[in-house]
């Protein structure tokens, strides 16, 4: 039986939902102060004030974090309720180098263009060099992004990562090592310091010709190493995490291709007690987000599976989820990828071409199986995260020369490590 045979029954049900298509110095110091609300709206793409909707509990109604439930399945979730904030306040902000603006001014040669990285919602980011905290040792690179003070993102997304990448740790997370807040003459400086990733973004390599194609393997390790920081924030810390910005700019690649998550700052803590949802303005990315967190503005972890679903078929096709320089059948890649289904004949049309052929057809249906039981429209059908992460591990296996599984990542807190259903 195949290893990903357990999706099977799910299939019909994720062929109709891929047609539905997804709408797409100085340590020890005290936390960083709190600030104005903004965010950005998905679909307008403006700076607007965020109020909560009542249905449930609302997160986005003050500050950025709120008190949550421990993981399902925890030890400890007879204990207190915890809160990301609260778990900062414990030991988070002591692991924090907190950065002088002008040492990082320099560090960037003044925010030079030559040092540009990237631009975003928060801002511009850019390379830099600085020495330890003890001045001690050569210099080394980091990435500084800087707050665009007319940005669409503003002191809430900041604080933000923060205080979720001051707590959180995984390898596949990427590390905050420090951030710089300076309210001066010349304004409110908001400014975050993180290990440099070489390898950019997987987005860069799946969509710009300038860099050469991952290969079929490599893909499937990235893919791999993503679910795998997704299933520690869902079930691998004592408050849950759900993350409401995954895509392909967002996972990051260090010297050696290791995939890590970035920009937590849309991140938001799941539901309390007997809450099923969070209450949210709704933000994230056209093509990514679930449809009934468009529709509604309720958020779970299952939001993130779809997202994750979405990401597989760009890592199988090598397309955009939208992209309106194709024909117009074929601008958004789910409905497009529908008519190919897993099982069908036709189906080795949607495989990206820069691949060469050089891949498993086989473990290709089974991912693009995977891909639809994360996109089922009923978001209580999509698997865990760690399920997905079972799946891709054998997925990954069965492509090893040798046959052997690549070793798994270390997690603080409860491992992801839930078993898939057995096969109906």
């Amino acid at each position: 039986m195949s290893c990903l045979g357990w999706f099977k029954r799910r299939s019909r049900g994720g062929e109709s939902a891929r047609s539905g298509g997804g709408s797409s110095g100085k340590r020890g110091a005290s936390a960083p102060p709190s600030g104005p609300t903004t965010t950005t709206n998905l679909t307008t793409t403006t700076t607007t004030t965020v109020s909560g909707v009542s249905t449930s509990r609302s997160d986005d109604s003050s500050g950025a974090v709120r008190p949550v439930s421990k993981s399902a399945g925890s030890a400890a979730s007879s204990q207190s309720q915890r809160s990301i904030s609260s778990l900062y306040e414990e030991r988070g902000h002591g692991q924090l180098r907190v950065f002088d603006y002008e040492e990082l001014q320099a560090a960037t040669a003044e925010f030079s263009r030559a040092q540009k990285l990237g631009e975003g919602g928060f801002g511009s980011v850019y390379k830099g060099f600085v020495r330890a905290a003890d001045g001690k040792g050569d210099r080394i690179p980091v990435a500084v992004k800087k707050l665009n003070q007319r940005g669409l993102q503003g002191h809430k997304q900041w604080l933000a990562e923060v205080q979720f990448l001051g707590v959180l740790e995984h390898p596949n997370l990427v590390k905050l090592l420090g951030y710089c807040a300076v309210d001066s003459e010349r304004g409110a400086q908001r400014l975050l310091v993180y290990e440099f990733m070489p390898n950019k973004s997987l987005e860069d390599h799946l969509f710009r010709r300038a860099n050469p194609p991952l290969s079929w393997n490599k893909r499937l390790q990235v893919i791999l190493g993503a679910a795998e920081g997704l299933a520690y924030l869902h079930e691998g810390v004592e408050v849950q995490v759900i993350y409401r910005d995954f895509k392909t700019s967002n996972i990051l690649l260090d010297k050696d291709f290791r995939a890590k998550l970035s920009d937590f700052g849309l991140a938001r803590e799941g539901p309390t007690g007997a809450n099923t949802h969070v209450s949210t303005a709704v933000v994230g990315t056209h093509g990514y987000a679930a449809p009934e967190y468009i529709d509604s503005g309720h958020l779970t972890a299952k939001s993130d599976v779809w997202s994750f679903g979405v990401v597989l078929y760009e890592i199988l096709t090598g397309r955009r989820s939208l992209d309106r320089n194709k024909p117009v059948a074929e601008q958004k890649m789910l409905e497009w990828v529908a008519q190919f289904p897993p099982d069908s004949r036709n189906f080795r049309m949607i495989m990206d071409a820069r691949l060469r052929g050089e891949y498993s057809v086989k473990t290709a249906r089974e991912i693009a199986k995977l891909a639809d039981s994360c996109l089922l429209r009923n978001a209580k059908e999509r698997p865990t995260m760690g399920e997905v992460v079972e799946v891709l591990r054998r997925a990954v296996q069965a492509a090893e020369p040798d046959g052997r599984a690549p070793v798994a990542s270390a997690v603080k807190g409860k491992r992801a490590n839930a078993a898939p259903p057995s096969r109906r």
